[in-house]
Formats: C-alpha cells, sequence, structure tokens
C-alpha cells in the first residue's frame, strides 16, 4: 500500500521536513500509512532558537489577545472536527466514536478554557503599616517550556500542555508521540491562519531517547511538561536535574476500583466496565485493579462479565464498534504477556484473550486487537496486580473490611486514582483521606472539572494541572516590595 501521509515538522511557522523517516502504522490494519520525521538535536535547536526569539513579544501580547488567539485556534479546529476525529481514530486505533465524543471534542475545549481563563487572574498585597511599605505579588512567563505528550490521547493531551502554556505568555516546543503524531500535524497547519506568531509554537517530531531528550536536555528550556509511563518520567527528572528546571510529570497508574456491598449495581456495572476497557484501557485512569466486598462478589462477577463479552471490538471506523485495535504490535504482545502470565500463576480468565475468538474481516486480520480481559484469583503480589498494564485486562477479586481494602489498594508504587461504590458519605470522606491517589470518584469515574487539580502521588507524577495549578506551574510569582 502506498503511504498517504508524509508529515513535517513546525518550526518558526513553517512546515520544514527532514530527510529521515518513521513508519506510523494504522493499528486497525497494521499496514504503513504515514512518515514521521525522525528529529533529533538539529531540529530540537532550531525550534528552541525560534521560541526562545519569539519569547519577549509573545510574553508581553496583552492577555486579552493571547485569549483571543486560543479561542481562533479552537474554532479552526471546530471547523474541521470532523478531519481530526477521523484521523485520531485511523492514527490511534480508538473508535470513531470515541474520538468524536470526547477526544476532539476536549482538544477543543482546552483552547477554549485557559483563553477564558487568562483574563480573570488576581494577584495578591499586603501593606505594612509599621514599615510603610506594600508588597504584592505579580505572575510572569518562564519561557521556552518542553512538552512531551502521549499516544493514548494524542491531541487531548497535547493541547491539554500548549493551551495554559502559551495562554501565559511563554513560548513551546512540543514533541507528541512518534507513534500518534498526525493530529499535531494537522494542528500546526491552523496555527498561522488563527494569527499566531510566528515560533510561538513548534512541533518536533521523532523518537523519545533521541528528540524528547534533546528537548528535556536543551539548556534554553527551562520548565518540561509530561505525559506518559514512570520510566521515562524518572530519566526526565535525571536528564533535567543539572539544569534545575520546572518540572510537571504526569505519569503511571494502577489504580483500584472499590466496590461496597452497598453500591448501586445498576449504575455500577456499566461504568465500571467503561472505566476498565475505555480507549482499549489505553488510559492512565483505568481500573485495572476491581475489589469487590465479598457479600455481593459472585453477583458482580457474573454481571461484569456478562457485560464485558458484550463489548464490540472491531473497527474502529465502524459506529458500532465500542473497542479498537491497540496502538502497536508491540504493545499488544505486551498486554497478551500479562494475560499469559496470570494464567502460568494459576489465575483463571473468565473472559477475553484465549477465552473467546475475534471476529474481523479480512482487511483487519493484521490488525491489533484483543478482547476485554477479566482475570480474577490472582494475588495482590502478581505482576498483574502490581504493574501497568495499559490495555483492556482488569483483575477482580474479594475484600472484607474497609481498613483491609485499604492497605490493599494502597499497596502499589502508583497513585493516580481510584474510585469508590459506596451509599455511606461517612465512607467516602474517611477513605478520600487514606487512600493514596491523587483523584478519587465516588459512584462516577472520569467526571473532570478541569479548575481542579489533577495528577498523581508516589511513582504518578510530580505536580498538578487544572486551572491554578496550571498557571502556577507555567508562570513565576514574584513579590514587589515598595517603600513609601
Amino acid at each position: 500500500m502506498p503511504v498517504e501521509l508524509v508529515l513535517q515538522n513546525f518550526i518558526d511557522g513553517q512546515l520544514v521536513g527532514t530527510e529521515n523517516h518513521i513508519d506510523s502504522y494504522n493499528p486497525s490494519t497494521g499496514e504503513v500509512y504515514a512518515k514521521v520525521p525522525d528529529s533529533g538535536e538539529a531540529e530540537v535547536n532550531a525550534a528552541v532558537q525560534a521560541a526562545k526569539a519569539a519569547f519577549p513579544g509573545w510574553s508581553e501580547t496583552p492577555a486579552a489577545e493571547r485569549s483571543r488567539i486560543l479561542n481562533q485556534i479552537a474554532d479552526l479546529i471546530e471547523n474541521h472536527s470532523e478531519e481530526f476525529v477521523q484521523a485520531e481514530s485511523r492514527d490511534q486505533g480508538k473508535p470513531v466514536s470515541l474520538a468524536r465524543a470526547v477526544d476532539i471534542p476536549r482538544a477543543i475545549y482546552n483552547f477554549r478554557f485557559f483563553a477564558t481563563t487568562i483574563l480573570h487572574k488576581t494577584e495578591s498585597a499586603t501593606y505594612l503599616e509599621n514599615m510603610q511599605a506594600t508588597n504584592y505579588t505579580v505572575r510572569t512567563p518562564v519561557g521556552v517550556a518542553g512538552l512531551i505528550s502521549p499516544w493514548n490521547l494524542p491531541l487531548y493531551l497535547l493541547t491539554w500542555k500548549i493551551a495554559p502554556a502559551i495562554a501565559c505568555g511563554n513560548t513551546v516546543v512540543c514533541k507528541p508521540s512518534e507513534m500518534t503524531s498526525v493530529t499535531a500535524w494537522m494542528m500546526c497547519r491552523l496555527l498561522n491562519d488563527a494569527g499566531l506568531p510566528q515560533g510561538v509554537v513548534n512541533v518536533v517530531f521523532g523518537y523519545g531517547p533521541k528528540a524528547g531528550e534533546a528537548i528535556v536536555k536543551h539548556p534554553d528550556v527551562p520548565l518540561v511538561s509530561f505525559t506518559g509511563s514512570t520510566p521515562v518520567g524518572q530519566r526526565i527528572t535525571e536528564q533535567s536535574a543539572p539544569h534545575c528546571k520546572k518540572l510537571s510529570l504526569e505519569l503511571g497508574g494502577k489504580n483500584p476500583c472499590i466496590i461496597f456491598a452497598d453500591a448501586d449495581m445498576e449504575k455500577c456495572i456499566p461504568t465500571v466496565v467503561r472505566s476498565s476497557f475505555a480507549n482499549q484501557g489505553e488510559v492512565c485512569l483505568c481500573s485495572s485493579r476491581i475489589f469487590v466486598q465479598r457479600s455481593v462478589y459472585e453477583q458482580f462477577l457474573q454481571k461484569f462479565v456478562d457485560a464485558t463479552s458484550k463489548i464490540q471490538v472491531g473497527n474502529p471506523a465502524d459506529p458500532m464498534t465500542t473497542m479498537g485495535a491497540l496502538v502497536s504490535k508491540e504493545h499488544l504482545n505486551k498486554v497478551k504477556g500479562y494475560v499469559n502470565l496470570a494464567y502460568e500463576e494459576g489465575a483463571t480468565i473468565m473472559c477475553g484473550e484465549g477465552k473467546g475468538e475475534l471476529k474481523l474481516s479480512d482487511n483487519l486480520k493484521n490488525g491489533y486487537y484483543m478482547l476485554p480481559t477479566v482475570i480474577t484469583d490472582v494475588k495482590d503480589s502478581s505482576r498483574c496486580m502490581q504493574e501497568e498494564i495499559f490495555g483492556p485486562v482488569t483483575c477482580v477479586v474479594p475484600f472484607d473490611t474497609e481498613d483491609e481494602v485499604i492497605m490493599r489498594a494502597n499497596n502499589v508504587k502508583y497513585g493516580l486514582s481510584a474510585s469508590l461504590w459506596t451509599q455511606d458519605v461517612s465512607r467516602t470522606m474517611r477513605m478520600g483521606r487514606k487512600l493514596e491517589a491523587g483523584t478519587i470518584w465516588t459512584n462516577c469515574w472520569m467526571v473532570r472539572d478541569l479548575n481542579m487539580p489533577f495528577g498523581g502521588m508516589k511513582a504518578s507524577g510530580v505536580g498538578r494541572e487544572g486551572y491554578k495549578d496550571s498557571v502556577e506551574f507555567f508562570t513565576e510569582e514574584k513579590t514587589v516590595c515598595i517603600k513609601h
């Protein structure tokens, strides 16, 4: 099959080609359909220099004008939203229905959200009578921000970084995942039409150890925002340490879902199915450890397995598909490896991998598909219960008491999110204080207020994102003292 797209870097307002490229695969067919620039230090240096040159002018641009341009970017993406929807589904493997309902609307909203928030900032001030001095604070942009985003929610998470960074007056050098670069490139083609000055947003494509590390190590990039795996986050911390950079790291998760006997099963089952398998389980917030109180364990398990077995896996372009293809062949093999491990350890595979048969048309036979898989009879010490699988696999285990499940839920190195199902408000408040997680949902999942802080504890990251927290990260707060 001929390659349909050849992407270019976006540097200083221009699309710039490269000699070397990376093959980008369509996960639903396993065929190469795009070529992505294989960038390195030279391309990153050019992008940083462009961003550095643009910083003085952009940082002095009035907030109202920055807001107008962010809204214009949102409008242009919205005007081409269906093109972005189709591209995101094809590039990442997610159902087109999910890209249409979640990914692209959220990418648009990210720009609109921060376009609004920068118009309503407030500062603090004090007056020292005995010293006859006034102190007040100001927030100023930091400089060139390095933004590195993952492959699971490509445009959604890239714009979640770009929007606050440039809204606050910074300029940026971005590196999307080399596996899912198409929608970022499509966005770049709209930025000049939105009136964004050249050099404010620069995008270089390529591998993390090559292009990404060049951004992290660059002396003229004083802050780095990264979303991705914990090992890469640790590497970024090591590489940036000599430069004392500001870091925001949203890393992996091994999120517990805790279901008490008083849970509303009619609401619980469909939501937990979604929280376990949405986006093929390729979401850092997915429920990969489900703890069910013993008195309702068998009831929950039967209903949960029945509902999981009804998930339609197949062509992401089919509107009836609820679970598409995993992002790559390598990742598919990794996820299947955890199921094989569980089987070898004596666990029970209730449904999914090895239990059912995928029914795919001939043109999808080489795609990266697997059935949503539910595992039981697994020990807390198993790698399946300790490591981030990041695929359509979840483990369901019983528990007896509240104290017991808190201890077991916290017994992993991660601390990104948790979800509770109970009608007891007092229990929710107790557990909200004791669970080691940055976000705790009760009787719901993935209900996000962008004003609220989001991020992880322990190996799940450093820092928070959200209105106040993002503004704090992308600015420096200064105190100015005036003696009367």
